[in-house]
């Protein structure tokens, strides 16, 4: 069978859901390995948790020479893996490499197709046997299938895109040393800001995502409140961010960041097309808005026809209730 490199996504060694979703993806193409970008140290106790997941492998790449610079390093790496894969293979290299669709690792994709010399194919939202990925395009209005015929398929994946699912792999622990050139250490990080935590996930991440726009009025408590009590996201909207009520961050649409989580709650949300463009592939949507006229229950699976200062504090208290 063949191998299929998966990219894991983690923070300080904490494996991230998205990996988990895309080894089981992997199964569906061949033998799912990963590629862990990190401190040896951490090497071990990543693999416990991937193989869990089908991971047969776990390739640790020391990132002391990486972590410091933008992108480059790390394309380069994959490269060098990819290649010592299909030399000792007989020349047949792996199946396809996935990743997760963040923004860097999209930079590190397209540097790896040209590198390469293989197919690309970024947000897919679905990856079947074969191949072939199904995208949500022109601004979420169409969706279209396609395959990479040149080369290993390179495939970013968005999260949620698939329900993880345990299979035991054997995790064994190959560690693999990258050699970066200098020509990739031209763009170096000089600084990072520490992101303050809120205990909530992580907008593009979650399975859960309430969002408020300008029918808050600027009082995003309702919002916070209800997805607090589902261990949700909080999102918000465009008019809700030039307001200055929320900060960009938090922003979901064509300028902002694109969901698709199981479940998704517009309040307050006119629902423009530019929205739209951020999360109309989420599974189930739920909207409440006061104007029965209003665009976004066009989209909806289910609809709520009311204040949310008074149907999104009713609802909590139901969450609240339930839970015990």
């Amino acid at each position: 069978m063949s191998e299929v490199l998966v990219v894991i996504d983690h923070a300080e060694g904490e494996v991230k859901k998205p990996t988990f979703e895309l080894l089981t993806i992997a199964r569906r193409l061949g033998e799912p390995s990963a590629v862990f970008f990190g401190s040896p140290e951490q090497g071990d106790a990543v693999a416990e948790k991937v193989k869990k997941y089908g991971a047969a492998k776990v390739y640790v790449v020391d990132d002391a020479q990486i972590k410091g610079y933008l992108v480059a390093p790390k394309a380069e790496a994959l490269e060098q893996l990819v290649k010592q894969l299909a030399e000792k293979a007989g020349g047949n290299g792996p199946a396809a490499i996935l990743l997760p669709s963040t923004f860097e690792n999209k930079e590190v994709a397209g540097r790896l197709a040209i590198k390469l010399g293989s197919g690309l194919i970024t947000d897919a939202v679905d990856v079947q046997e074969g191949g072939v990925t199904t995208q949500s395009v022109f601004a979420g209005n169409y969706t279209v299938q396609a395959k990479v015929t040149t080369g290993t398929p390179i495939i970013t994946v968005k999260p949620n895109s698939a329900a993880p699912e345990e299979a035991e792999g054997a995790g064994a622990v190959e560690a693999f040393a990258a050699t970066v050139s200098d020509a990739a250490k031209t763009a170096q990080i000089v600084a990072t800001q520490p992101r303050q935590s809120t205990g909530r996930p992580e907008l593009t991440e979650a399975a859960i995502v309430v969002s408020g726009g300008r029918g808050t009025g600027g009082n995003f408590e309702p919002v916070e409140g209800f997805a607090d009590s589902l261990g949700a996201a909080v999102g918000a909207s465009r008019a809700a961010v030039d307001s200055g009520w929320m900060p960009h961050a938090f922003q979901v649409g064509q300028t902002g960041k694109t969901v698709s989580p199981q479940l998704y709650v517009a309040n307050g949300i006119s629902g423009a097309i530019q929205h739209r463009a951020g999360m109309q592939t989420s599974k189930t949507i739920v909207a409440v808005n006061k104007d029965p006229e209003a665009p976004i229950f066009e989209l909806v699976d289910f609809g709520v026809v009311g204040d949310l200062h008074s149907v999104l504090p009713a609802a909590t208290e139901k969450v609240k209730e339930r839970k015990g």
